[in-house]
């Protein structure tokens, strides 16, 4: 669909809203503040890549990088109720992903400087509303508000309630730090959006993380290094080895970090070793296969680390003592992901702080 297009589907939509219910006035979610985006002027402004611009995905990456994952809306208003609408384009429903982390909303207001989490909801219906809180005392409050980590979306509009305020908050989040990975950092097998370790990371250390997970697609391919290659950055975390075969990871992982060098001089390139997945527990075959790849990485990477002053490599974790944190023994549940952006926060934060991002 052209800019065109969906710049009148939104003002069409936007008018029915109001009316068929003068109760609420709805605000189109772009108007407002976007944050963890990683390319900020693609013609969707949900999209996270703009496809047309860059070539070379398959038909399934291509819908990907069309999901919302990571992106939030970061606003402030004064209404006791917080509603939202949505014109949806593809859709996925995994079994391994709730409904409300898929094609669901998920919001947070601040309260004493944290993100405490107030409401998360989902209709799997064209041009649905929802409601995401209510019954809200005290005034103007802050809400970040997470969008569908496996759904496109053509149209996003915030209702409030009529006569309250409504206005973009400036970014809560500080510098611009690009995240490319795989299933795990697009957010399968978490129950609401906000959940991924990305979007926790974040809450966590203000640290604005600007996530471009692909499920089952983050390999290094040539094609996805030339759009990071012109992403607006101030540095990069990547999960690029829970996808690629070990022949790929051969192939592409110089070239892949030559290329990222060349067009991010001097800024931190910070690689994830892929994490414990509990199928290793009794499948021998699966424990295998993922330690060859393991080492095979540890000792690519010996490498990497020592010939590019710019490249680091730290080892996440997203298992509990007592092994509980798998949902299909593949990826981690919001509590393996709380796991993992904790195991990470104290490195990467001592690497950004080299670099002046504190």
């Amino acid at each position: 669909m052209s800019k065109r297009c969906i710049s009148i589907l939104i003002l069409l939509i936007a008018g029915t809203f109001c009316l068929k219910g003068q109760e609420y006035v709805y605000t189109e979610a772009s108007a407002l503040t976007l944050t963890g985006k990683l390319f900020p002027d693609t013609p969707n402004p949900y999209h996270r890549v703009d496809t047309v611009k860059y070539k070379g995905f398959t038909k399934g990456e291509n819908r990907q990088v069309r999901e919302s994952s990571g992106i939030a809306v970061a606003f402030a208003t004064d209404s006791p109720d917080i509603k939202v609408k949505t014109v949806f384009g593809e859709r996925e429903t995994p079994v391994n992903t709730m409904g409300i982390s898929a094609y669901g909303y998920d919001l947070y207001i601040r309260r004493e400087g944290r993100w405490l989490w107030a409401g998360a909801a989902a209709q799997n219906k064209q041009e649905s509303e929802v409601t995401l809180v209510s019954a809200l005392e005290g005034g103007e409050k802050e809400f970040l508000m997470y969008l569908p980590v496996l759904s496109e979306e053509y149209s996003i509009q915030i209702g409030v309630r009529k006569g309250s305020r409504l206005t973009a908050l400036p970014n809560p989040f500080r510098h611009r730090i690009g995240i490319y990975g795989s299933s795990f950092t697009h957010g399968i097998s978490t129950s609401r959006s906000g959940m991924t370790y990305p979007a926790q990371f974040s809450r966590s250390t203000g640290i604005q993380l600007l996530s471009l997970g692909c499920s089952g697609n983050c390999k290094m391919q040539p094609y996805f290094a030339d759009a990071l290659a012109d992403a607006p950055v101030d540095g990069f975390i990547f999960d690029t080895f829970s996808n690629p075969s070990e022949k790929q990871i051969r192939e592409r992982l110089f070239p892949f970090i030559e290329k990222m060098s060349k067009a991010h001089p001097g800024k931190p390139l910070i690689f994830q070793r892929t994490i414990y997945r509990e199928s290793r527990n009794f499948n021998a075959a699966s424990a295998r296969k993922e330690e060859s790849r393991i080492q095979l990485v540890d000792s690519l990477m010996a490498i990497a680390c020592a010939k590019y002053p710019d490249v680091y490599y730290i080892a996440p974790d997203a298992t509990s003592p007592d092994h509980e944190t798998s949902v299909d023994g593949t990826h981690p549940s919001n509590y393996g992901y709380t796991l993992w952006a904790r195991s990470i926060e104290k490195a990467v934060l001592a690497i950004l702080n080299k670099y002046g991002l504190h």
